[in-house]
């Protein structure tokens, strides 16, 4: 049992190999082409990936651009939630899990190039739940029985506007176009051996940044579930970054560039390569934190 869920143009596709399936129409139209209805109907997508053998491939996922595998209604994020990250930040390890929100407009793909505005853009590699059964008051134990699947994603940060203001102002810094890529396909857990501990790793133009094991999680997917769904009502389709690991730009004073490559991949859940473009500059640095004024980019560098 098992799938692989991405998109393609908009539709649901499931995955196998190097092929893909159009879901809608090895389904007869029994599967909605909109991956949010699809992940509401996980046993049927379970019982399709296992007959794929069946059915003629529709394409081959080398060939073309995958889409964002969900374009979610809500986008939730954890801040502070691996030890050494906090550490790294010079910030006391939380009593709870920190949990703020990105808008559903940053999202993208896993080769989209990321946007940027100013020269103290951040990368920032997470393991990414997806939620299939929604859900209230979900109790922890349970928590896993409402997840579709896990994929991998970048909380991409614009430093300057997350940290202009006191106290510091996560959403917007952190929800411009383009600022969540995802994918490049979620997969359902039952496809990985170990879904509490997968390695993490994250490059930009080669060099190795982040490479954590995912069970070095202060607060893990259960408990993440569980106390959001305790204040806010989880849809189908929703999704969670669960915290970057130690390793981001800013605590060493290397921020992403323009033309920069930044390649993100969590054991079983496949690669992220996103090409960092500068668009235009927006930022006034007169109010940022002294930590990051010391970390600004020279303009040699």
């Amino acid at each position: 049992m098992g799938y692989k869920l991405g998109s393609i143009s908009g539709k649901a596709i499931l995955i196998k190999d190097d092929n893909y399936y159009d879901i809608d129409t090895i389904s007869d139209g029994d599967i909605s082409s909109n991956s949010i209805e699809a992940l509401s109907v996980t046993d049927k997508l379970n019982q399709l990936n296992e007959n794929l053998d069946n059915f003629e491939p529709t394409g081959n996922i080398n060939n073309i651009n995958l889409d964002p595998p969900v374009v979610p209604r809500n986008v939730f994020a954890v801040g502070l939630n691996y030890k050494k990250h906090a550490e790294e930040s010079n910030m006391q390890i939380p009593s709870f899990p920190m949990v703020f929100t990105k808008h559903s407009t940053c999202i993208s793909g896993p080769r989209s190039d990321i946007e940027m505005k100013s020269d103290m853009v951040d990368y920032e590699a997470e393991l990414v739940c997806v939620i299939g059964k929604g859900g209230k008051d979900i109790v922890e134990k349970d928590a896993w029985n409402h997840v579709a699947g896990l994929c991998v994603g970048q909380d991409i940060s614009d430093r300057p506007v997350q940290f202009h203001a006191t106290p510091p102002q996560f959403n917007l810094g952190k929800s411009f176009d383009t600022f969540g890529p995802i994918g490049p396909y979620i997969v359902s857990t039952d496809l990985l051996e170990d879904k509490e501990s997968l390695k993490l790793k994250c490059w930009v133009n080669g060099d190795l940044r982040q490479e954590p094991l995912t069970d070095d999680l202060i607060f893990d997917i259960p408990y993440l579930v569980s106390y959001i769904s305790e204040f806010i009502t989880l849809n189908t389709g929703d999704v969670i970054f669960t915290g970057t690991p130690a390793g981001v730009g800013a605590t060493q004073g290397k921020f992403l560039k323009d033309g920069d490559i930044l390649k993100t991949s969590i054991e079983g859940l496949g690669t992220l390569e996103n090409k960092c473009v500068k668009i235009s500059d927006h930022s006034n640095t007169e109010f940022l934190p002294e930590f990051l004024k010391a970390r600004m980019p020279k303009n040699d560098e």
